[in-house]
């Protein structure tokens, strides 16, 4: 998968931006289909906390739709941990549902079955 991504307000090491697109590419396993991504790493600028939260926002582009994921942890591989998860939620949840939309279910197919037999049955 193809992946774009921004680092706002700081330059992103290139072994976390490795990282990330490592752990992005596992989704391939769950849906072959996603197209590319957009990655975009901010830090939460609370002025009270001397350490900045990492933020982490994820967006995939699918056939006929996207998903987005925001996650914040202490560090940016963490957030990507979390991110990682709920994509594979919503990967999973958006394969199925386009499965159940093309194809009629098992129990359909037999009933429209069993009424074209019994048709053919009363024309004989």
């Amino acid at each position: 998968m193809r992946l774009q991504m921004r680092a706002v307000h700081f330059d992103a090491d290139q072994k976390l931006l490795s990282f990330i697109q490592q752990k992005m590419d596992k989704l391939d396993t769950f849906y072959d289909r996603i197209t590319s991504g957009e990655v975009i790493l901010k830090l939460d600028k609370n002025e009270k906390a001397k350490v900045h939260t990492k933020l982490l926002e994820v967006k995939l582009y699918v056939p006929g739709g996207r998903m987005f994921v925001k996650e914040q942890g202490s560090t940016f591989e963490e957030a990507t941990d979390l991110a990682l998860e709920a994509l594979k939620m919503q990967v999973k949840k958006y394969k199925n549902k386009r499965k159940d939309g093309r194809a009629p279910k098992l129990t359909e197919m037999a009933q429209a079955e069993r009424e074209s037999e019994e048709t053919d049955m009363e024309e004989i």
